[in-house]
């Protein structure tokens, strides 16, 4: 697990009463934010109202965070915005450590103070709080743990790949489901380290292999290919962008899952991977985000 301290770190706060508006702006945030720069939780309070803390590791651009609040729950939202410095402290555990394990079908996404909970017909996936991107909470990475979980029912891949790995959180649960070899990648020299640890805290270390750079660029996957599934949790331009080289890096029949889209941008990531070949088998929607699982034709 990665810990952060600081002499001082740096705190924006804001509490609503939508928990629609709350979620949409703790989504909004996780997303522009850069992985390792902040760290963003929603939670409901004892009076009803949502509470919304984000912990930076630097002192943020203050207009920048408002405009992104203006954006997803209006003006008044904005102005409410208070920012403050809060002795130091590991920020991203306490921001992040009281969270619950996450349900998605099989998979239970849980830190080490649930570990108890685990059911023993359930795949544990223990994530820490850590400066990457993925403790199981966002509505994409449970979408991706979903289909995820459908697709191995009936579906054994022989080469599985994470791209854009994060804390590790698919490829791990990908590992224990098969319990076979995977490969995962980042851009962020951080997460390949994080993840890197997180496999080898969950007992999958010798079955996950993590690489890092950009895409489909890293020589790895290129000598690994063609890949039978392929996890990709990231965002719409990117998955756009790669739809190309996806095609060209998978097996006849392979499964693909992507995630990390907002639910009207689906359609656009679906055309662009239609046009080269691969339909759309699945989508799941949860809190505006969409996870598509798509099949690369025979």
């Amino acid at each position: 697990m990665t810990t952060t301290l600081t002499p001082l770190t740096h705190r924006a706060t804001l509490a609503i009463g939508d928990e629609t508006a709350a979620r949409r702006i703790a989504d909004l945030l996780t997303e522009a934010l850069d992985e390792g720069e902040a760290a963003v939780a929603a939670f409901e309070g004892p009076t009803g109202r949502w509470d919304i803390t984000v912990h930076f590791a630097e002192a943020p651009d203050e207009g920048s965070i408002r405009e992104f609040v203006r954006l997803a729950a209006g003006e008044e939202a904005a102005q409410a915005v208070q920012f403050d410095t809060v002795e130091a402290r590991d920020w991203v555990k306490a921001t992040l450590g009281a969270l619950v394990p996450v349900h998605a079908g099989r998979f239970i996404v849980h830190g080490q103070h649930d570990r108890a909970k685990v059911a023993p017909n359930k795949l544990g996936i223990e994530i820490e709080a850590a400066l990457a991107f993925g403790t199981g909470h966002h509505g994409t990475t449970r979408g991706c743990l979903l289909l995820l979980g459908e697709v191995l029912k009936a579906f054994q891949p022989r080469r599985v790949l994470d791209l854009g790995t994060g804390t590790g959180v698919l490829a791990i649960a990908a590992a224990k489901a098969l319990q076979g070899k995977v490969l995962a990648s980042d851009i962020d020299a951080l997460s390949v380290k994080v993840a890197a640890d997180n496999a080898r805290q969950n007992g999958v270390g010798p079955l996950v292999e993590v690489a890092w750079g950009n895409g489909f660029s890293v020589p790895l996957l290129r000598q690994r290919r063609p890949f039978d599934l392929v996890l990709a949790n990231i965002l719409a331009n990117p998955l756009r962008q790669m739809a190309t080289p996806m095609s060209r890096h998978l097996a006849p029949g392979a499964r693909v899952i992507l995630s990390g889209l907002l639910s009207p941008q689906a359609p656009s990531v679906i055309a662009a991977y239609r046009a080269r070949g691969l339909i759309l088998e699945r989508q799941i929607r949860i809190e505006g985000w969409s996870s598509l699982l798509l099949h690369k034709a025979r």
